[in-house]
Parts: structure tokens; C-alpha cells; sequence
């Protein structure tokens, strides 16, 4: 019988839950994210259905905890009386199975929790039959063009060329079995980062590929290519040392499906010129495809019908809060902006966080860093624009925002921030400016 944790700290709630699932699945509950913790480690649930809004620790950030510390997809459900849309999307976005609403009817809930076992039960099952790469427990080459090229016909999503960047110096440095440790941990931080539903699997060498389903957000694979290259390197010093000093990383080209075409043949040549121009660019990043002669479609497409202009180029799936961008698109936004204040008059003023440890930081830096930026970005307003500009800071851009009103934004980010676990660990500075006005501007 398959094991189900529910979480939820409304009592009553979690009794009514428990009492439905508890019909064909053992359960075991838990009042919190902490007692969740507990309980996943002792229980080993097959899969885990959560309350998203709890005190001290949400939903969101008990799932992302779970999967750093089990370093695999644990298979989860959100449940939520919100009628927000936004926080289906996010739960989406965090890689979540499923998301059901409260209150919901005991036959749609046991529909929707079946799915999602005998989903899990089908990827397992096929991990386990001669389709897996004996090395890496993944897809091989043949499955995985078999099996990601039907999803590339019937789904959408993101596919995926992975390359583990430096790999031959590990090979040629420490060793072919230190080289089979590397691709092997390599291989557990790509299952990790993706979902029971997505696939993953090994073409060759150091060369891996997958595909996310109903992933449309280019910040989704951002967040993924942070992960992996942060684990890897970890793995890495704990294998070979810390003064370990080889550049290893993982550099992800990437194309939409079925934005860019349903023919796996064709996608799997987009995404390896994507992976191009991350190599070209310093690699230990992602890219995504774009091509020259669709731009020009689009462009003729807006020119003849200027009312698609807002379908084509408008933000899929508007999340709330700033606009967090990469440092290269929020330079290219900067320099916008400080055209608009030369040849207009406009307020557009610039603000410097930067994060510090204190003597009481047991939270690590990297979540720190994590939770104030989402603290920054759900504080600002959707027309702010954020980028973290190095290790420990982040910048932001403020139109139509006068010097005067920025002790005010200041205040509101930092009573925010104090809300969070990590305030108490990390202190927060602030500097900021008028944008200046370009002299030599014409």
C-alpha cells in the first residue's frame, strides 16, 4: 500500500484529509513543515500532500528543503484555500504534481492523488527495465530519444542539452573512477532538479538531456541551472578535495516545445546551438534558442496585424511582484531607462541591497541570499526591475520613483525582510540614487 504525508496545520483540516486518504493509502500527518521533515526522513512517504499557507515554514519552502536534503523530485501536492492564481502557478513553477483547492469533494481529491502514483509508478517502473544508462540510472541514449521525442510530439515544456563543463580534467587529473563518481553524483542533482513527470537521460560522455513539461518561464530554468551548478561544484570538493580548482560546471542549451517545433530531430539541433552560445560565453549557464528568420516572421506577423503584438511579445503567466532579471537584460533595461530620463524628465532611481553575515548565521548564506531575494521581489512593484549584481547584492531600478520616496521603499523592504527566518542571521544595507541624467545624450 502506497504511504501518503499530509501536512496541514489547520486541525480540523487534516483530520477530514486524513480520513479520505486513509481509505485505500496509509497515512501519516503532520501539524508542520518541521514535523514534515521529521516524519519524510523516519516515514519515507511515496508521496507528500501539503497545506501551502503554514506558519514558519509555507508549502513552498518545505518542498524546496525536501528536495535539497534528499537531493531527489519527492513527488508533491499542494492544497490551498486561495483563490490566487498566482500561487498555482508558483506552485507549478516549484514542481509540484498537482494543486487542488479547499474545499475540495473526497472522489476528486483520491482522482487526483491515483494520477499522481500511477504517474510515479510509471517512471519508476521504466527506470528499472534495460532503457537505463547502467552507469547513471537515467534514460540511455535510445530511450531517451524514444521517450523525450514523444513528448516533444504530445507536450509542451522546455527541452534540454546538458554538458558537464570540464569534465575531461577530472578524467585526466584524478582518474577514470573519480570521473564515473562525478557523472554518477552529476546525474542524482539532474534527477533532483526536475519533477517525477519530467524525464532525464544520458546521450553519451558528459552529455545528458530533459525535458520539463509545462515549463514556459525562462526564471524556471534559470533557478535549475543555478542548482546544478551549485551542487555539482559542492560534489565535486567533497570527492577531490576543497582545493579542488577545476572549472567545473554545467553549461544547458534549451528550446520551447512546441513554440520552436514537435520534431525531436530539429529541437535537439536548436537546443545544441543554444548550448553553443553558452560555451561560447563563459559556459556554467543556460541559453535558449532563438532564431533569426522566426524573429523576422514575428516581426512581419506584428506588422500586419498589430493587434497580435500583445499576444506575441507580452509576459506569459504574469507573476506578481518585480521584474527579476539577469544581469546582462537588466544593464540592457538600464540603459533603456536612462534614455526615457534624458529625452523625457522621467524619476527613475537606483537602489543597492547588499546582504552580510553576523555572528548568528547558521542559515547558509545560499538560502539567505534565496529568501531575501524573493523578499525583494514580492515587496517591489511589478514595474521595479531586480538583478543580483554579485555574490551578496542585488540592484534595483525604480521608475516613476522620486529620491524622496525611496527611505520609504527602504522601510517597506526591510519590515518584510524582518518577517523572514533568515533576518535574523543576515543584515541588510541599502544605497540609492536619482539615476543620473546622460550630459551627452542627444
Amino acid at each position: 500500500m502506497k504511504k501518503i504525508l499530509i501536512v496541514d496545520d489547520e486541525k480540523i483540516s487534516l483530520m477530514m484529509t486524513n480520513h479520505i486518504l486513509s481509505s485505500e493509502y496509509e497515512t501519516v500527518c503532520a501539524s508542520s513543515g518541521a514535523e514534515a521533515l521529521s516524519l519524510y526522513k523516519r516515514e519515507n512517504p511515496d508521496m507528500v500532500l501539503s497545506d501551502l499557507r503554514m506558519p514558519e515554514m509555507s508549502g513552498y519552502e518545505l518542498q524546496k528543503q525536501l528536495q535539497n536534503e534528499t537531493k531527489k523530485a519527492v513527488p508533491f501536492m499542494f492544497m490551498t484555500a486561495d483563490t490566487d492564481e498566482d500561487s498555482e502557478i508558483k506552485g507549478f513553477e516549484n514542481g509540484a504534481m498537482d494543486f487542488i483547492r479547499k474545499p475540495f469533494r473526497a472522489d476528486v481529491l483520491l482522482r487526483r492523488v491515483a494520477n499522481i502514483v500511477e504517474t510515479v509508478e510509471k517512471i519508476q517502473g521504466l527506470r528499472k527495465a534495460s532503457v537505463m544508462d547502467p552507469m547513471t540510472g537515467l534514460l540511455n541514449k535510445a530511450a531517451s530519444e524514444s521517450e523525450i521525442g514523444s513528448l516533444c510530439r504530445s507536450a509542451q515544456g522546455v527541452l534540454m542539452m546538458i554538458d558537464l563543463d570540464s569534465f575531461k580534467l577530472v578524467n585526466d587529473l584524478y582518474g577514470h573512477d573519480m570521473g564515473d563518481k562525478i557523472l554518477i553524483r552529476f546525474s542524482e542533482i539532474l534527477q533532483a532538479v526536475v519533477r517525477p513527470i519530467d524525464l532525464v537521460g544520458r546521450m553519451g560522455g558528459d552529455e545528458f538531456i530533459a525535458f520539463c513539461q509545462n515549463v514556459q518561464e525562462e526564471v524556471v530554468i534559470e533557478k535549475k541551472a543555478r542548482f546544478i551548478n551549485k551542487y555539482i561544484v559542492e560534489a565535486a570538493k567533497e570527492f577531490m578535495g576543497e582545493d579542488m580548482n577545476i572549472p567545473l560546471g554545467a553549461s544547458l542549451g534549451c528550446v520551447f516545445v512546441p513554440d520552436e517545433g514537435t520534431d525531436f530531430a530539429s529541437l535537439y539541433k536548436k537546443a545544441d546551438k543554444a548550448l553553443y552560445n553558452v560555451k561560447q560565453n563563459g559556459k556554467h549557464g543556460f541559453a535558449f534558442f532563438k532564431d533569426a528568420s522566426a524573429e523576422e516572421k514575428r516581426e512581419t506577423a506584428v506588422s500586419s496585424d498589430l493587434k497580435s503584438a500583445e499576444a506575441i511579445f507580452g509576459e506569459r503567466n504574469q507573476a506578481k511582484g518585480a521584474y527579476l532579471l539577469p544581469f546582462e537584460q537588466f544593464r540592457t533595461t538600464y540603459r533603456f531607462l536612462a534614455r526615457l530620463k534624458n529625452n523625457y524628465k522621467k524619476d527613475v532611481s537606483i537602489m543597492l541591497f547588499t546582504v552580510r553575515e553576523t555572528e548568528r548565521s547558521v542559515i547558509p548564506l545560499e538560502e539567505g541570499i534565496e529568501q531575501f531575494a524573493e523578499t525583494l521581489k514580492d515587496t517591489l512593484r511589478q514595474s521595479d526591475v531586480i538583478t543580483q549584481s554579485g555574490k551578496t547584492q542585488f540592484m534595483v531600478l525604480l521608475p516613476e520613483t522620486p529620491q524622496m520616496n525611496l527611505c520609504v521603499v527602504e522601510e517597506r523592504v526591510r519590515k518584510n525582510w524582518g518577517e523572514q527566518d533568515a533576518s535574523a542571521m543576515y543584515q541588510i544595507s541599502c544605497e540609492y540614487d536619482s539615476m543620473r541624467r546622460n550630459k551627452d545624450a542627444h
